[in-house]
């Protein structure tokens, strides 16, 4: 097709905005689905998707619409809101020339419709302003558009005003997507040139590529080179998403759609790869994607240790369509055989647990969130650390620094003095104040992403009564008063259970983790110390009782020395065993401890 008559373009708005909404509304008003196939967010394949009602992975599809009597290609990159999933918000504007800033007219611009925003503008793209829900009673579509005016930039005085829901001003938006987003500029006659932009395996099929065409053609049965793995495959179908796979004879210059080769293995495929034909004119690589900056980790252990080789199959499969998560082998102690997760965020980390336990059906202790951390040796030299077990002892090193985040927070004005005492609560450095409107703020601080991580979400939400909205972003590294905190259970250390923490906080949440295993470790027959340190120093410590048998239950009277002989004989005895017993710690009890964050809820929770 002449690329002068396709249009690639994206939907991108904060969570909730109604950004699946209008894909539905667009797909029904063009035809791409009949009626009576039609569903709420019709593109949101994944269970969980539709369950939690927002979009994790971006989802492509391509659809007809005709303006002044010519027939438009329109290829549709629906992307998540959330800010955990940026990093696919970024991919799938590599492929488009054109986004919708999708804007809620009741709610205004949220924190991750700012963030959302300056990505569009950074990779260059048209942007079309649209306020959405404007047939709810409560809308402001002139107020929200001088907010969008005033925090983003943009002039929308001509923002056009729809309802997703009841499909009110759609049309006008398919009209306005063809006038105003350019066509693609390559060149159909130039060599091959696509770009991976995402991948899923399926079990019967293999590996389905998806791809944008930047230059040239792609044939069925062409021969086609991975040019950063050098693999070379047959095109065995290829074609569109509409929304379902429909297989066609060739992709051209401008044009999205998937590839099918019967690939089997999983390292074969890399997301941001180029494609060009076999044998071919030899062409440079496209740009493709910077590396995902992972700032949470967290180590998954089977809970039966015959199910390593499935964990890691599973995560595998996970890595190949979600390219932003990372993992390796690691090994504890206390909980065997195990993988350290790389992940944007708590959301992110959330969204991988559950598709483990759903789609691959694993049980798993998942240990306590952490950030990456980073040491600088007495030479100038800096190392990375992903979880407390690397710390090495504080003679070894000169100074513990900390990712600082750059947090926007988008709160109603009445809120700010509430918002401010949390922020300064969680060790943040306040940075600017910005009014968008009479009645919305926006407060910039710099705050550690260990606070973030922790309760500030939770904290956040709670004080400004839903209303406030947070985006952030890693500015770099900072050093402070960090320590390691240990959990030894009977003197030995228990290295899944170990946490990097300010100093000032180390006292509160090393008593809360101690009492909690107090609750949940069994007796045994001698007494067993739970204790929280600092170094050597012993900061917090509880006791769990020893189970008393009674030994003199068979002396019916007699002498009292028969007795206390047998008291001793049980005391020495319990001595003996303290000297040599272990501790069996149950899994439950790490599940108290890790599970709920010391009593707080994850971030990103609806």
């Amino acid at each position: 097709m002449d690329p002068k008559y396709i249009r690639n373009f994206s939907i991108i708005a904060h969570i909730d905005h109604g950004k699946s909404t209008l894909a539905d509304r667009m797909l029904e008003i063009c035809g791409a689905v009949q009626k009576r196939d039609m569903r709420a967010q019709l593109l949101d394949d994944m269970e969980l998707e539709r369950e939690r009602g927002i979009t994790i992975k971006a989802h492509a599809v391509t659809i007809w619409h005709e303006v002044d009597g010519q027939r438009y290609q329109l290829n549709l990159i629906d992307t998540p809101g959330h800010v955990d999933f940026n990093y696919e918000v970024e991919k799938s504007l590599q492929a488009c020339e054109g986004a919708i800033l999708l804007v809620d007219a009741s709610q205004g611009v949220e924190a991750q419709t700012v963030a959302n925003a300056y990505l569009a503008v950074e990779a260059d793209l048209e942007i079309i302003p649209v306020l959405n829900k404007i047939d709810l009673a409560h809308s402001r579509p002139d107020e929200i558009a001088e907010e969008i005016e005033h925090s983003i930039g943009i002039d929308a005085t001509d923002a056009l005003h729809v309802s997703a829901k009841t499909g009110q001003g759609v049309s006008a938006v398919l009209d306005a997507i063809v006038r105003q987003v350019p066509p693609p500029m390559e060149d159909p006659s130039s060599p091959l040139r696509a770009l991976i932009f995402d991948a899923v395996y399926d079990e019967y099929r293999g590996i389905i590529v998806y791809l944008r065409v930047f230059d040239g053609t792609l044939r069925k049965r062409d021969r086609i080179r991975m040019m950063s793995t050098g693999k070379v495959y047959e095109a065995v179908e290829i074609g569109q998403f509409t929304p379902r796979m429909a297989a066609n004879t060739e992709l051209g210059a401008g044009e999205v759609g998937y590839f099918i080769s019967n690939i089997k293995r999983l390292g074969d495929v890399k997301i941001g790869d180029t494609m060009t034909l076999d044998k071919g004119p030899e062409v440079e690589m496209l740009p493709g994607y910077r590396p995902a900056q992972h700032m949470v980790f967290a180590d998954f252990y089977p809970t039966n240790t015959g199910d390593f080789e499935s964990l890691r199959e599973a995560l595998g499969t996970l890595s190949l369509s979600d390219s932003s998560f990372s993992f390796e082998p690691v090994t504890s102690g206390a909980l065997g055989f195990g993988f350290r997760c790389g992940f944007l965020g708590l959301l992110h980390m959330e969204i991988i647990q559950q598709r483990l336990e759903r789609e691959h059906d694993l049980d798993m202790i998942q240990t306590a969130p952490t950030v990456t951390y980073r040491i600088e040796m007495a030479d100038g030299s800096e190392q990375e650390i992903h979880s407390p077990g690397q710390l090495p002892e504080p003679d070894k090193f000169e100074r513990l620094l900390e990712p600082i985040a750059r947090a926007s927070i988008l709160i109603p004005s009445e809120y700010i003095g509430a918002m401010m005492q949390i922020a300064n609560d969680h060790r943040g450095i306040y940075v600017r104040q910005e009014y968008l409107s009479v009645t919305r703020v926006q407060l910039v601080y710099d705050i550690p992403l260990a606070e973030i991580i922790y309760d500030f979400y939770d904290k956040l939400k709670s004080a400004t009564r839903g209303y406030g909205t947070l985006n952030y972003e890693i500015q770099g590294f900072n050093a402070d008063d960090l320590v390691k905190l240990r959990i030894l259970v009977n003197g030995d250390e228990v290295d899944a259970l170990s946490s990097i923490v300010h100093r000032d906080q180390a006292d509160p949440r090393g008593r809360a983790a101690i009492k909690k295993l107090r609750k949940e470790i069994p007796r045994h027959l001698f007494e067993i110390p739970l204790q929280a340190a600092i170094g050597n120093k012993v900061i917090a410590r509880e006791s769990i009782a020893a189970l008393r048998k009674d030994v003199t239950a068979k002396c019916y009277g007699g002498d009292i020395t028969r007795k206390r002989k047998l008291l001793e004989k049980q005391k020495e005895g319990k001595r003996r065993m303290r000297q040599v017993g272990s501790v069996e710690i149950p899994q439950k009890a790490f599940l108290a401890v890790l599970g709920d964050k010391e009593g707080g809820k994850k971030e990103g929770s609806k």
